[in-house]
């Protein structure tokens, strides 16, 4: 029996020093992804830069959205704090 896989939540500096939220079973290919113009388009339109910060992966995918969309919430400076941490 095979375990499911597991999300990590990330966020990406785009070209244009704003962050982008995600998250991904396979972090570094799905930044590949965005820096072919393949991912979001809100990246596609400002290029990725750098994969600034990773989580400990999830034990599920709903538990990993729930994350994202509370560091969507939080404002660029709480995001930047969490980088810096």
């Amino acid at each position: 029996m095979t375990s499911a896989p597991k999300y990590t939540l990330y966020m990406i500096e785009c070209s244009d020093s704003s962050i982008y939220t995600g998250i991904a079973i396979d972090v570094l290919k799905r930044f590949e992804k965005h820096c072919k113009g393949k991912g979001s388009k809100y990246v596609r339109s400002r290029l990725p830069a750098k994969i600034v910060w990773t989580s400990e992966p999830f034990d599920s995918r709903g538990e990993a959205q729930k994350a994202e969309w509370r560091v969507k919430q939080l404002s660029r400076r709480k995001k930047l704090e969490m980088i810096t941490q």
